[in-house]
């Protein structure tokens, strides 16, 4: 059989089907997969001791006062840092390809979503990016609300309800819209 070359403009075969993935982190996805569905899900609803517990047996950095409800979906655990005094809602999805870093006193309102991963679409293999999200301190991030990869979301910024943020969010600002638009200055606790 012999090989043809692709006609001009088209890209020429790639590995595609290769994983981004290390083994090791393939191993991790498949335990921390049992653990959540079997460990973390099933927990009683105020056992957050022991959801932050396995957390950190996967390498999460999770202060001690962390709230996180048992429904909340979290990819890559050892990729997350969350900080004191903060609550994560029920159905919040934090999707931590990339690392997401959580300040103090934030609340992640129920059915949120933290997306630190995307793919190059200039890249004919589409290939895996992984930007981090930080969040500040004392951040609101409402109900249904999109954080995409790269964001850095300022101290005192609320996303409003199904709001979309695809760039950074201004400190102490209140934004909502998709895509993310100032609605007013969040007055300073």
């Amino acid at each position: 059989m012999s090989v043809v070359a692709p006609p001009p403009g088209v890209p020429a075969p790639t590995t595609r089907g290769v994983s981004p993935y290390r083994t090791r982190e393939k191993i991790g996805r498949v335990l921390w997969a049992v653990a959540q569905t079997v460990l973390f899900r099933w927990s009683f609803h105020t056992c957050y001791g022991w959801r932050r517990v396995l957390l950190r047996m996967f390498g999460a950095r999770i202060a001690s006062t962390v709230r996180i409800r048992r429904t909340v979906c979290i990819e890559c655990p050892w990729n997350l840092a969350v900080g004191e005094e903060t609550g994560i809602g029920d159905h919040a999805t934090l999707y931590c390809l990339g690392p997401i870093t959580i300040g103090h006193r934030v609340t992640i309102s129920q059915h949120a979503h933290l997306c630190a991963g995307t793919h190059d679409y200039t890249d004919p293999n589409m290939r895996l990016l992984r930007p981090p999200i930080e969040v500040g301190n004392d951040v609101w991030i409402c109900a249904d609300a999109f954080v995409g990869p790269g964001v850095h979301v300022g101290d005192g910024a609320i996303l409003g309800a199904r709001g979309v943020a695809m760039h950074d969010l201004e400190a102490w600002t209140i934004f909502a819209g998709n895509p993310a638009r100032i609605v007013k200055p969040r007055p300073r606790a």
